[in-house]
């Protein structure tokens, strides 16, 4: 029956063999030390690669770093290693890869200015505040990688997966930030970096078992195979819900802020020449940006007109020409 469902999913001309595809995934077998030294070796490369790309806010020198990166080769061999039920050492080379890369991240961290602000870096700022949609697109790349590695037919694909999923950069990241300080910046990026973890995980688990990996004869196996697949599962729900709560937040504050600002709006319109020019949230503050040649109309007519439609409780301030700021109050108070 698993040989009849093989046949169905994937022929086997176009398969690859299970012994070659252990090679290239299991660091621990076959000339060990060349493949560990690769490892090791390029990992670093692209961990510094990476740093200065972040650093330098330059997307084409972080698309470089995760090209030449190969965390990817032992987080699919925890896959294969999962569907053949053996215990394997990819486990170990991800854990002390991803110490290695934040390490240099946080070397990294050194050059930066303790002034600087760190989300003015788009290259930082986009990998702080993962979203469930940053785990979908590392479920697709995922699926997309391991048939990749399963087939002869599409190795081609790689470098784009490679540049797909996002693994060292956020690992960096999390360096930087961890070394300025920025704790909540540093565990957004390890929750991002952990979802593309997992995604790749779970996604060849799937592919590996629908193709027939299944573990050799003779193979020492786990006690109790299934104990790896309930802590997956455990693990990729502990991921998804911090995503989940972000996303919600995110839906909530956007909604949030487009109704100010035409609140805003609202409350200018008897203003000759005055503008809302921008709505955003900081430090739990609403910040509605205005531009006008003349006086403001009362601040009360701004929080009258955001009572009901945004929640009660939420600071309110207005920033005007010249950097003017005025203190509105807080809605329904």
């Amino acid at each position: 029956m698993p040989g009849q469902l093989r046949a169905k999913v994937l022929p086997d001309r176009q398969r690859r063999s299970l012994d070659d595809l252990q090679q290239d995934l299991d660091l621990s077998s076959g000339d060990s030390r060349s493949k560990q030294s690769a490892f090791w070796t390029m990992l670093t490369l692209s961990a510094v690669i990476a740093a200065g790309g972040i650093l330098t806010d330059s997307t084409a020198t972080v698309i470089g770093a995760m090209i030449i990166a190969p965390l990817s080769t032992p987080i699919m061999g925890i896959a294969l290693g999962a569907v053949q039920r053996r215990r394997t050492t990819a486990a170990a080379f991800v854990t002390l890869g991803c110490l290695l890369v934040i390490l240099v991240g946080a070397a990294a961290s050194l050059v930066v200015p303790q002034s600087y602000d760190l989300l003015t870096n788009s290259q930082i700022s986009g990998r702080t505040s993962p979203g469930l949609l940053d785990l979908i697109s590392a479920l697709a790349t995922g699926f997309a990688g391991a048939v990749a590695l399963a087939r002869k037919d599409v190795a081609a694909v790689l470098p784009g997966v490679a540049i797909a999923i996002s693994l060292v950069p956020p690992l960096v990241v999390t360096g930087v930030c961890a070394g300025q300080g920025a704790w909540w910046p540093a565990l957004g990026a390890l929750v991002l970096f952990s979802s593309n973890l997992f995604a790749l995980v779970f996604a060849g688990m799937v592919v590996f078992t629908a193709l027939g990996y299944t573990r050799p004869a003779g193979r020492r196996v786990l006690r109790r195979p299934r104990r790896a697949h309930v802590m997956l599962g455990l693990l990729f729900t502990a991921v998804m819900l911090p995503l989940g709560a972000h996303t919600v937040a995110t839906v909530l504050l956007n909604t949030w802020t487009l109704r100010a600002k035409s609140a805003a709006e609202r409350w200018l319109t008897h203003t000759p020449g005055a503008m809302v020019t921008s709505v955003d949230a900081q430090s739990r503050t609403l910040y509605i940006h205005v531009r006008s040649p003349g006086d403001l109309p009362p601040v009360e007519e701004l929080l009258s007109n955001l009572d009901g439609h945004i929640p009660d409780g939420i600071p309110i301030v207005v920033d005007a020409t010249r950097g003017r700021q005025i203190t509105a109050g807080k809605v329904g108070g």
